[in-house]
C-alpha cells in the first residue's frame, strides 16, 4: 500500500461526524454535487432543507459547510442573528475575512451605508421631531423611521406607518427623497439609503467573481430561514433569476434551512436548479445505526430507545450519550434527559455544569464561567466538555442548548431547588449587568440602541431577572421595549420575545401573559398596537374629546404682504425646519365618540397580571409617543387627547406641556396654547422649544412685543436655533423693523444652510426689501435643497414677475399649483401675471 493513506478507522470517523452517519443519502447528494460541472444540467445551485424543530437542521447545514471546506470552498454561515441584507452581507465579510479573503470593496460600501442611513434618519428626525436641542425625542426616531418607511427603507417597519395616511406618507416619501438628493448629491448615496441592496448586491457579485479566481467553489449558508426568509427570499430569488445585480459566478452554491419548504409560487420555474431536502424523524434503521455508532446495540434498549424519541435526531444522541444498559435505564428523554446523562457521568463539576450551561439562553465561555459559579480554569476545562454535548448546537463562537432538552433542565432545576434556581439567575443578572454598563462608559446613552452589543447584554440581564423574579423585572422590560418600539419592529421584537421567554423557561404565568398579549400585537398591528395594549391593559386608554374644532389651514394666518403669507405651508413647529405642504384640517367630533369594544377592553384588563403595575411615568411617555404619531399625520386633536391623558399622569411635566401647547397652537387655540407653554416655561425656563413655540402663539395673537420676548429667551438658551430665527424675523417684519428680519434670516441660512425653508423665508425678506435678484438666488438655493418646494416656487414666481420676466414667472406658478392645486395666493399672483402679459 502506498504510504499516508488514510485508515479505515479515520474514514468511519469522518463518516459519522457530529452523528450524522443517518443523513449519508443528503450528505452524499450534496458532496457529489461538486463533482457536476455547473453546466451540468444535473448541478444544482440551491439546496433547500426543511423540517420539523429537533429533525437535525442545523446540524446538517454544518455538515454541508464542512464538506464544501474538503472541497476548497469559501464558505459563510448567517443564521437569525442577521436582521436585514446588509447585515447579512456584512457576515459574509467578516467570515470571508477570516478566511483570507477580504471583500474590500464590499466592506467599505458597508461602512458607507451604515454612515448614511445614519445621516438619513437624522433628516427625517429634523423633518419630523419637534425636540429642541437635538437629540432624538422617545417618539422622534419612530417617526423618523415611519418617515422612511415610505420610502421602503425599513423593510417590515410598521411602528407607525398604520397611524399615516397613505396619501400623506407617499407625499412624506417624496419629500424626504428631494431632501435626501439635495443633502447627499451623489446618486448612488441616495440610492445607498432608499434602497441599499440594490446598491450593495452588484457589489457583492464584482467581489464574488473576483474571489471565484483564486477558489473552486463559494458556498453562502443561511440557516433559520423561517426568521431570514422574510427578508431575505425575494432578494435571494433576484440574485439567482434575474440580471438585476450583475451576474453570479456559476461556481456559487447556496444552502437554505427552515421549518417551511421553498415557495413555490417563488421558485417554481426554479425547480430544475434547486434540490429540497425535507428532514423526516430518522427512519428505524437511521435510528439503528447512530444508536450503533454509539456503542448502543442491545435490541431492548434499542427497541425503547426508538419508541421514546420518534426518531427525532437531539433525542436519540441525548440517549445514546447515556450508554443505557438495559431498557429500565431508557426513560422518556425529552422529559428526564438530564436525570439520565447525570446518572452515568460520575464528575460531579460536570453533572453541575451541564446543567448550569442550560440557565443561559446563549453560551460562550464567559457566560458560562458565571452561570457554573467556579474559578476560570475549571470553568474552562467544563466547558470544553459542554461543547462536546449531543445536544449543544454550536452558533458561531457561542453554543445553544436544544430546547427538546433544554426544557426539561430548566424544569428540573425550577423544581429541584427554586433558591438556587433564583440565585443562578440572580448571579447571570449580574454579570450581564457589569458588562452593559462596561460598554456604556463614556458614550452617547442615545446610540446604545444601534448596539448589537449592549442590546444583547441588556436583554441577557432582563431575561435572567425576569427568571429570578425580580422585583421590578418586568416594569423595566416594558419600560426598554416602549424604547425599543421607537427603534422599528425588529429590535421590539427581540424584548417581546424575551418576555415569552422567560415567562415560558420560569413557568411564570405572568410574565407569559405580558408576552402572549403583546407578541400578538405586534403581529397584527407593529409597534403602534404594542403601545396601545400596554395602555388598555392599564385601563388608560384615552377616548375621543367631543365638541367641535375649528377649521383652519396648517401655519400661522397670512400676512398682508404677499411674500410673507404662508403660501405652501412652511415649517409649523419648532423644530420642523423642512416643513411640508399645508393640510386642511375639517375636524368635526360632534356628535357620540367612535364605537368603543367595552367588552374585549374590559377583558383585556382582567388579564393584565396582578403584580404588576405600570409606572405613570412609563404610561405617560407612551402617551407622548402616540400623540407623536398622531402628529405625524396632521391630526393634532388626537394628538392633544393623548397629551392630556399623558398630564393626568404626570401633571407638572413641563415637556408634554409645551407639545400640547404646540398642538394647540397648530389648532388655532392660541389662547389655550399660550396657558400650556407660559406654565411649560415656568416650570422649565431652560426649554427653547417651549419659548419658541410661546412666541409663535403670542403673535398670531397680535402680540409682537410679547413674542419677541418669547423668542428671544428661546435664542439665548439656542442662538443656531432655526425655527426661533425665522420667526423671530417674522417679529420683526411686524414690527416694520427689515434690517432686523433680515439679520435673523441671515443667522438663520448661517446656522443651517440646508434648510430650504430659511432660503426661502430670506428670499422673501430680500424680496419685500426690493433686492429682487438677490431673492431669485436663495429662491433658488431653496428649490435646489428641497425641489417639491410649493412656496419657493411660488415666491420666486413673483419675483421674477417683479424684474420683468414673465415666462420664467409663469412657470414657477405653473409649478406651485401643479404641486398644490389649492395654493390660493399662487393662483392670484398667476392671474396678475397673466394680466400683465395680455395688457
Amino acid at each position: 500500500m502506498a504510504r499516508g493513506r488514510v485508515s479505515l478507522q479515520e474514514l468511519v470517523r469522518r463518516r459519522t461526524r457530529a452523528g450524522l452517519v443517518a443523513r449519508s443519502a443528503e450528505r452524499e447528494l450534496f458532496r457529489g454535487n461538486f463533482d457536476t460541472a455547473p453546466e451540468d444540467g444535473r448541478h444544482r445551485f440551491l439546496f433547500h432543507v426543511h423540517g420539523t424543530a429537533g429533525v437535525g437542521k442545523t446540524r446538517l447545514v454544518k455538515e454541508f459547510e464542512h464538506l464544501a471546506r474538503e472541497q476548497g470552498a469559501l464558505t459563510a454561515y448567517v443564521n437569525e442573528t442577521s436582521g436585514s441584507v446588509p447585515e447579512v452581507l456584512e457576515s459574509v465579510c467578516r467570515q470571508f475575512a477570516l478566511r483570507g479573503h477580504r471583500l474590500k470593496d464590499l466592506e467599505r460600501m458597508l461602512a458607507t451605508h451604515r454612515e448614511r442611513r445614519h445621516e438619513a434618519e437624522t433628516a427625517a428626525l429634523a423633518a419630523l421631531d419637534p425636540a429642541p436641542d437635538g437629540a432624538p425625542s422617545t417618539g422622534g426616531m419612530a417617526l423618523a423611521r415611519a418617515g422612511l418607511a415610505g420610502l421602503g427603507l425599513v423593510p417590515g417597519v410598521a411602528p407607525f406607518t398604520a397611524v399615516l395616511d397613505p396619501a400623506q406618507l407617499a407625499h412624506g416619501a417624496d419629500r424626504l427623497r428631494s431632501v435626501l438628493a439635495a443633502r447627499f448629491r451623489s446618486h448612488e448615496d441616495v440610492r445607498l439609503v432608499l434602497d441599499p441592496a440594490s446598491v450593495l448586491t452588484p457589489v457583492l457579485t464584482d467581489e464574488l467573481n473576483a474571489v471565484a479566481s483564486d477558489v473552486p467553489w463559494i458556498v453562502l449558508l443561511l440557516d433559520t430561514y423561517e426568521r431570514t426568509g422574510p427578508f431575505l427570499d425575494a432578494w435571494l430569488h433576484d440574485l439567482l433569476t434575474t440580471d438585476r445585480y450583475g451576474a453570479l459566478p456559476d461556481t456559487v452554491v447556496i444552502v437554505t434551512a427552515g421549518q417551511h419548504p421553498a415557495d413555490p409560487a417563488r421558485w417554481g420555474t426554479f425547480a430544475d436548479f434547486m434540490t429540497s431536502l425535507p428532514l423526516q424523524p430518522f427512519t428505524e434503521a437511521e435510528a439503528r445505526g447512530l444508536l450503533a455508532e454509539r456503542g448502543v446495540t442491545a435490541e431492548p434498549v434499542v427497541a425503547e430507545a426508538l419508541r421514546l424519541t420518534g426518531g427525532l435526531p437531539v433525542l436519540l444522541s441525548t440517549i445514546a450519550g447515556t450508554r443505557p444498559a438495559g431498557p429500565e435505564d431508557v426513560t422518556d428523554p425529552s422529559a428526564t434527559a438530564v436525570e439520565r446523562f447525570l446518572k452515568w457521568e460520575q464528575d460531579p463539576g460536570r453533572r453541575f455544569a451541564a446543567l448550569a450551561g442550560a440557565l443561559p439562553r446563549l453560551l460562550d465561555a464567559d457566560v458560562f464561567a458565571v452561570a457554573a459559579d467556579c474559578d476560570r480554569d475549571r470553568a474552562e476545562e467544563l466547558y470544553a466538555w459542554v461543547e462536546t454535548l449531543p445536544f449543544a448546537d454550536r452558533l458561531g463562537g457561542r453554543i445553544r442548548y436544544h430546547d427538546i432538552v433544554r426544557a426539561p433542565m430548566l424544569r428540573l432545576q425550577r423544581g429541584r431547588s427554586p433558591r438556587g434556581w433564583a440565585d443562578g439567575h440572580g448571579r447571570l443578572a449580574q454579570a450581564f449587568r457589569r458588562w452593559r454598563e462596561q460598554t456604556e462608559s463614556g458614550r452617547d446613552t442615545g446610540t446604545l440602541w444601534l448596539d448589537e452589543t449592549w442590546c444583547e447584554l441588556r436583554l441577557g440581564e432582563l431575561y435572567h431577572r425576569l427568571c429570578a423574579a425580580g422585583p421590578t423585572a418586568v416594569s423595566d422590560t416594558l419600560r426598554d421595549l416602549v424604547e425599543a418600539c421607537d427603534q422599528g419592529e425588529a429590535l421590539a421584537a427581540r424584548w417581546v420575545r424575551v418576555l415569552e421567554d422567560a415567562g415560558r423557561d420560569a413557568g411564570a404565568p405572568g410574565v407569559s401573559a405580558w408576552g402572549d398579549r403583546l407578541s400578538a400585537a405586534l403581529a397584527s398591528g407593529g409597534t403602534r398596537a404594542v403601545l396601545d395594549t400596554l395602555l388598555d391593559w392599564a385601563g388608560h386608554t384615552p377616548l375621543p374629546v367631543p365638541g367641535r374644532l375649528p377649521v383652519r389651514r396648517g401655519g400661522d394666518e397670512p400676512s398682508t404682504t404677499p411674500g410673507g403669507a404662508v403660501p405652501a405651508g412652511p415649517p409649523d413647529f419648532p423644530g420642523d425646519p423642512v416643513g411640508a405642504d399645508p393640510m386642511l384640517w375639517d375636524l368635526d367630533l360632534a356628535g357620540a365618540p367612535a364605537d368603543v369594544d367595552w367588552m374585549s377592553q374590559e377583558q383585556a384588563r382582567l388579564a393584565t397580571p396582578a403584580d404588576v403595575a405600570l409606572p405613570a411615568p412609563l404610561l405617560a411617555r407612551i402617551h407622548r409617543d402616540r400623540a407623536l404619531a398622531h402628529a405625524a399625520r396632521g391630526d393634532h386633536t388626537s394628538a392633544v387627547t393623548e397629551l392630556s391623558g399623558a398630564l393626568a399622569l404626570t401633571p407638572d411635566d413641563a415637556r408634554t406641556l409645551a407639545l400640547r401647547g404646540e398642538y394647540l397652537r397648530a389648532l388655532g387655540l392660541h389662547a389655550e396654547a399660550v396657558a400650556d407653554l407660559e406654565q411649560a416655561t415656568a416650570l422649565d425656563p431652560a426649554d427653547a422649544y417651549a419659548w419658541a413655540s410661546l412666541g409663535a402663539a403670542r403673535l398670531t395673537l397680535g402680540h409682537p412685543e410679547g413674542a419677541r420676548t418669547a423668542l428671544d429667551h428661546a435664542l439665548a438658551l439656542r442662538p443656531d436655533y432655526t425655527w426661533a430665527l425665522v420667526r423671530r424675523a417674522r417679529v420683526a417684519r411686524e414690527l416694520g423693523d427689515p434690517e432686523g428680519r433680515l439679520a435673523a434670516l441671515d443667522r438663520a441660512v448661517a446656522a443651517e444652510p440646508d434648510s430650504a425653508w430659511a432660503h426661502c423665508e430670506r428670499g422673501d425678506a430680500l424680496r419685500a426689501a426690493d433686492r429682487d435678484r438677490e431673492a431669485l438666488a436663495a429662491y433658488d438655493r431653496a428649490l435646489a435643497l428641497d425641489p417639491g418646494y410649493a412656496s419657493a416656487y411660488a415666491s420666486r414666481g413673483v419675483a421674477h414677475h417683479r424684474l420683468g420676466h414673465l415666462d420664467e414667472a409663469l412657470a414657477d406658478l405653473d409649478r406651485a399649483l401643479e404641486l398644490n392645486p389649492s395654493y390660493a395666493w399662487a393662483r392670484e399672483r398667476r392671474d396678475a401675471v397673466v394680466q400683465h402679459r395680455d395688457g
